[in-house]
C-alpha cells in the first residue's frame, strides 16, 4: 500500500511548481464507507483504517488538482480533533492546517490568493432527515445553523468563507445528501458521490479504490472549471441564527451584549461579515471556562 502511494506521489509536480493555488477542506463523515463512530474517532475500532481512507481521498484530490495544473495546495484537517490526516503520506509542496481552535474553522488558511476550494468527506446538515451522520459543526449541541435566515450545512458556511475571498468551491465529495446540499448553495460544482445514505448510521458505499478514482477525476474537472464557477458570497453584514438542542447554551450566550436570545433554544448574532461569523462559531463550539493551558 505504501509503495502504491509512493508511486502516486512520484507523479506530483516538484515543490514550488507554478499554477493556481487550491485549498482543500477535509472532513471524515463523508469519507467512503464511514457510517458510525466506529470509524470517526481514536476510540473507534476502525478509526486507524479510516484515517488512511481519509488521507487517500485527500491524496486523490491533490492528484486531480495537480493534473489540472494546480500549484501550491493547502489542506485543512477539519474533522474531530483536527489531527486525522497521516501527513507523512502527503506529497511535498502541500501544507496542512491541524487542530483547534482556529479563527476560520474548517477553512482556516484560505485567502484571496487561492483560485479554488475543494471539500472532501463532507456530510449533510443538522436539519436534513437524510444523510450519514448528518449534523452541523456539533452533533451534540447544535440543532440548526442559519445564515441570513437560510438553514445551511457546514458546506454552506465554508463556501461563504471561501466566497468572502472571491474563491469558488469547485468540487465536493461525500454522500448523496451532502453533495445535494452543497450544490444547493454553490451551484452545479463537480462532485464525487462515494456513498448513498440509507439512514443516519447506514449507507450503500463504493469501495475505497473506486472513491479515489471518482475524487481524482472530479477534482481535476473542478480545478479546470474554476474560472467559470461563481463564489458563494454574502455581501455586507451577516446574520447568524443558532438553535441549540438544550436551553442553557442559549441562556448563557445571551448574557453577551451582542447576542440576542430569539427563543428558548435559539440565539442571533450579527457579524460585520462572514469572518466575524466564523470566529463566533469557533467561540460557541470551543469555549469552556476550564480551557488549558
Amino acid at each position: 500500500m505504501i509503495l502504491l502511494l509512493a508511486l502516486h506521489l512520484a507523479q506530483a509536480p516538484a515543490p514550488g511548481a507554478q499554477g493556481p493555488k487550491v485549498f482543500i477542506s477535509a472532513d471524515m463523515e463523508g469519507v467512503v464507507g464511514t457510517v458510525t463512530s466506529d470509524q470517526l474517532g481514536p476510540t473507534g475500532f476502525e478509526y486507524q483504517r479510516y484515517r488512511e481512507f481519509m488521507t487517500r481521498e485527500v491524496l486523490a484530490a491533490i492528484r486531480g488538482a495537480r493534473a489540472a495544473g494546480a500549484g501550491e495546495i493547502v489542506v485543512a484537517d477539519a474533522h474531530g480533533n483536527g489531527e486525522n490526516l497521516l501527513i507523512e503520506l502527503l506529497p511535498a509542496g502541500v501544507t496542512v492546517v491541524r487542530s483547534w481552535p482556529r479563527p476560520l474553522g474548517m477553512m482556516h488558511g484560505i485567502d484571496s490568493t487561492f483560485a479554488a476550494a475543494i471539500f472532501i468527506g463532507y456530510h449533510a446538515g443538522a436539519t436534513n432527515p437524510r444523510g450519514v451522520r448528518a449534523h452541523t459543526f456539533s452533533s451534540a449541541t447544535l440543532a440548526d445553523v442559519r445564515l441570513n435566515g437560510r438553514s445551511v450545512p457546514e458546506g454552506g458556511v465554508n463556501a461563504a468563507i471561501a466566497g468572502h475571498f472571491g474563491v469558488p468551491v469547485v468540487m465536493v465529495s461525500g454522500d448523496d445528501a451532502a453533495v445535494e446540499e452543497v450544490r444547493a448553495v454553490t451551484g452545479p460544482v463537480e462532485a464525487a458521490v462515494v456513498k448513498w445514505s440509507a439512514g443516519f448510521h447506514s449507507a450503500r458505499t463504493v469501495t475505497p479504490d473506486s472513491s479515489y478514482r471518482l475524487i481524482e477525476a472530479a477534482a481535476a474537472r473542478g480545478v479546470r472549471r474554476a474560472r467559470e464557477l461563481r463564489p458563494f458570497s454574502l455581501a455586507g453584514a451577516v446574520t447568524l441564527d443558532i438553535r441549540f438542542r438544550n436551553y442553557r447554551p442559549a441562556e448563557v450566550l445571551a448574557y453577551l451584549p451582542n447576542v440576542e436570545r430569539t427563543d428558548a433554544r435559539g440565539v442571533r448574532f450579527v457579524g460585520r461579515d462572514i469572518l466575524e461569523i466564523a470566529r463566533f462559531l469557533q467561540f460557541v463550539t470551543n469555549y469552556a471556562p476550564n480551557l488549558e493551558p
